[in-house]
């Protein structure tokens, strides 16, 4: 198992290596830069703050510059903000993220992992049609029609939850966008395991388990470990999406979290900062991604062995 961890935190490094290449250079090939306003800048103010921020050098010796800070774990300045750094800001913003992520993921497993489990027991019933209704109605309907929604009937109708703010982490707060955040990943996850019980229930070692007289509980019990791979799986980028931040949530919700700076990076022609969330994000699916396949090892003995 040692081994196999290091093999893969052995291609992880190419693997963010390609990924801030790419990035790199394509932020740099879109029109602007991170110092063009309205009002032009004067031609010597424009110079002095391309070298300070090295951007007269060539294109290959910012990139190595890059590397090498990035080597160090620097991020470097934010262009926009030009008072903090990008550690600085992600500082501030990754706890939230992490925060409101964590919660959504648990939604996530519990209801979308229990919903799937009920409609593969109950199949064809009314209860599965339900199910699956939903389920398909959550993946259909995208997160800014949903977390708009549910603001105006629970936010300004209801008058139960706060419309936006992060008022220093109260739940009440935490509830609108984290539902948000949750829906969309409950609706795949229920699909997800609903189709994976069903092939499992009908697979030879539960028909024997059956015969031996063993329980409906533990016969889930065994089913439900192995409908779990497939959902690994999805969980692996689903986790990471959800701990980093979603753009439109954190900016539906005006939260101070990571997510936002991405867009704010984009629009600000900020290089560092967009190359800072695209390296936050590389590491956490890569993270991810290795955390399921060590689950697939301990739930899957064929895994293990091979």
């Amino acid at each position: 198992m040692l081994s196999f961890v290091l093999r893969r935190l052995g291609t992880a490094i190419p693997t963010v290596f390609v990924v801030v290449a790419i990035s790199f250079f394509l932020i740099r090939l879109a029109p602007g830069g991170p110092f063009d306003l309205e009002r032009p800048l004067e031609a010597k103010v424009m110079e002095n703050l391309k070298r300070i921020y090295q951007l007269d050098r060539p294109l290959y010796e910012q990139f190595g510059l890059y590397l090498s800070a990035l080597a160090r774990g620097d991020l470097g300045p934010s262009f926009y903000f030009r008072d903090f750094t990008v550690a600085e800001l992600f500082a501030a913003g990754l706890p939230i993220s992490i925060r409101l992520g964590l919660w959504a993921l648990a939604l996530v497993i519990v209801a979308g992992g229990g919903l799937g489990i009920v409609a593969a027991l109950r199949q064809n019933s009314s209860a599965d049609y339900l199910v699956t209704g939903l389920a398909t109605i959550g993946v259909t309907i995208p997160t800014f029609v949903i977390a708009p929604v549910l603001q105006i009937v629970l936010g300004l109708w209801l008058a139960w939850l706060p419309l936006s703010g992060w008022n220093g982490g109260a739940w009440r707060n935490s509830v609108l966008p984290v539902t948000v955040l949750a829906l969309p990943q409950i609706a795949v996850v229920a699909r997800l395991t609903r189709a994976a019980m069903i092939e499992t229930l009908r697979a030879n070692h539960i028909r024997t388990l059956r015969a031996q007289g063993l329980g409906t509980r533990a016969v889930v019990e065994h089913a439900a470990r192995a409908a779990a791979l497939p959902v690994l799986s999805y969980l692996g980028p689903a986790t990471a999406h959800l701990l980093t931040g979603s753009i439109i949530v954190e900016t539906v919700f005006g939260l101070p979290g990571v997510g936002r700076y991405f867009i704010e990076g984009a629009l600000n022609r900020d290089y560092t900062l967009v190359m800072g969330t695209v390296v936050l994000i590389a590491v956490f699916v890569i993270a991810f991604n290795l955390v399921v396949d060590v689950a697939y090892a301990v739930l899957d003995p064929r895994v293990r062995e091979a």
